[in-house]
C-alpha cells in the first residue's frame, strides 16, 4: 500500500514539529519545510510565492498539506507599524495562500486534504497581537473558500485554532507558574494545552475518519471560545 505523503510548513520547531512528529507516527512520508534550516528541512519563507512554487515542483504530488507557518508580532494597536502589520499578514495568510495554491492544484481531480492552523484569536482577538487576529480570522475564511472551491474536485479543506498553547514562542508566558495558572483557570477543562493535542486533531482530520468533514473549524481550546460569560459576575457572587 502507498505511503501517503504530507507537507508540513513552520514544521521545524514547536505545534509545526509536532505534528511532524505525529503524521510520522501515523505512517505518513512527511515533508518539512521551515525558514530556519534544520536537518530534513526544506528551507522556504511561505510568503514567498516564487519561492514555493519552487519547492512545490522540487516536491511533487503530496496528499495532505498543513498550512502551519505563523508569525506575529506584539505591539499595542495604535504603535503597530504598516511593515509589522504587512509582514504578518504575508506569512500567515499569503504563505497559506501560496502554499494552497501550490501543493493543492495537483490535488484537483485525484483528491487531497488541505489543514490550516488558525487560533482562537480569530474568534476573539487579544491585545497587543497586531495583525495576527485578522490574519487568523482571514484564515478561516480562506479555509471556507478552499473546501467551497475546490471540494467538487474532491480537495476537503478544514481549520484547527489552537488555544493557550505552549510554545517556543510563548516562553515568557508559561515558564511564569502565576500567569499559567491564572490562564488555566478561565478554560472549562483546567489545563493548558499541548502541541500533542494539536497534532492529535491534524491527524485525524488528514485520516479517512473525516472523509466527509470539510469547510469547518475545530476550536482544540479545552472550551475557552465558549466560556466567555462565564467570566462575567452575578449579583450574588
Amino acid at each position: 500500500m502507498r505511503k501517503l505523503r504530507a507537507v508540513v510548513t513552520g514544521g521545524g520547531r514547536g505545534i509545526g514539529a509536532a505534528i511532524v512528529q505525529r503524521l510520522d507516527q501515523d505512517n505518513f512520508d512527511v515533508v518539512v519545510i521551515d525558514r530556519s534550516p534544520g536537518p530534513g528541512v526544506l528551507e522556504c519563507d511561505v510568503s514567498d510565492a516564487d519561492a514555493v512554487n519552487a519547492v512545490a515542483a522540487e516536491v511533487g504530488v503530496v496528499d495532505v498539506l498543513v498550512n502551519n507557518a505563523g508569525i506575529w508580532r506584539h505591539a499595542p494597536f495604535e504603535d503597530v507599524s504598516p511593515k509589522d502589520f504587512a509582514d504578518v499578514l504575508a506569512v500567515n495568510l499569503g504563505g497559506a495562500f501560496h502554499c494552497t495554491q501550490a501543493f493543492g492544484r495537483p490535488m484537483l481531480d485525484r483528491g487531497g486534504c488541505i489543514i490550516n492552523i488558525a487560533s482562537v484569536a480569530a474568534k476573539a482577538p487579544g491585545r497587543g497581537a497586531g495583525s495576527y487576529s485578522a490574519s487568523k480570522a482571514g484564515l478561516v475564511a480562506l479555509t471556507e473558500q478552499t473546501a467551497l472551491a475546490w471540494g467538487p474536485r474532491g480537495v476537503r479543506c478544514n481549520a484547527v485554532g489552537p488555544g493557550l498553547i505552549p510554545t517556543p514562542g510563548t516562553d515568557n508566558i508559561y515558564s511564569d507558574e502565576k500567569t499559567s495558572t491564572l490562564r488555566a483557570s478561565v478554560v472549562p477543562l483546567r489545563r493548558i494545552g499541548t502541541a500533542a493535542d494539536i497534532a492529535a486533531t491534524v491527524a485525524f482530520l488528514a485520516s479517512d475518519d473525516a472523509a466527509y468533514i470539510s469547510g469547518q473549524t475545530i476550536y482544540v481550546d479545552g472550551g475557552l471560545t465558549t466560556a466567555l460569560l462565564a467570566q462575567l459576575s452575578r449579583p450574588s457572587e
